[in-house]
């Protein structure tokens, strides 16, 4: 019997992962369960990812990373000599507007950082880019401060019953970050 060719396995089961968590939530997301989503023999899923943990650390930190590129984007397609604030602004509406799957995951990740040193750790890392990418824009000590202002108002606007106000956001960030000479 040939041997069945499928070198995009792992990728595919990670997404795969990521759509469970998102439906089912992270203790929705077993071996069995990704198995048959991902239409892989469940012998597969040991293979690729010998510990549950580990397949949803990978999950996780694929998330971290596509999130974090959507972020690095929005700030690096800036025009030059524009204000930095607004794609701050940008992200915060893009984020809460457009990504209502990532959202779920991000707050499924976040219960698990609470709980668990490595998830922990993972989100320390992804914060640590973000904040990183925002001090090339902004005073380091700022960024920070920028970030857990991003990460608010971003579940705020999904979770809160009243409607999104870009211009309540845009408020928000410029009384933050006041005037910024030297860092547009």
């Amino acid at each position: 019997m040939a041997r069945r060719t499928d070198p995009d396995r792992r990728d595919r089961i990670v997404e795969t992962v990521l759509d469970v968590i998102a439906e089912k939530g992270t203790a929705g997301a077993t071996y069995r369960t990704v198995a048959e989503a991902a239409d892989v023999p469940l012998g597969s899923m040991t293979y690729h990812f010998p510990t549950r943990d580990g397949m949803l650390l990978a999950a996780f930190t694929r998330l971290a990373d596509t999130m974090h590129a959507r972020f690095e984007r929005v700030l690096a397609e800036l025009p030059p000599g524009s204000d930095p604030r607004e794609g701050v602004v940008q992200i915060i509406a893009g984020e809460g507007i457009e990504h209502r799957r990532d959202m779920v995951l991000q707050t499924e990740l976040w219960a698990l950082a609470v709980r668990d040193e490595r998830y922990r750790e993972l989100v320390q890392q992804w914060m640590h880019r973000s904040r990183t990418s925002l001090s090339r824009y902004f005073p380091p000590d700022l960024a920070p401060m920028i970030d857990a202002l991003l990460e608010g108002l971003i579940l705020h606007s999904w979770i809160s019953v009243e409607g999104f106000d870009l211009d309540r956001v845009r408020a928000a960030v410029r009384r933050l970050t006041g005037p910024l000479e030297g860092f547009a």
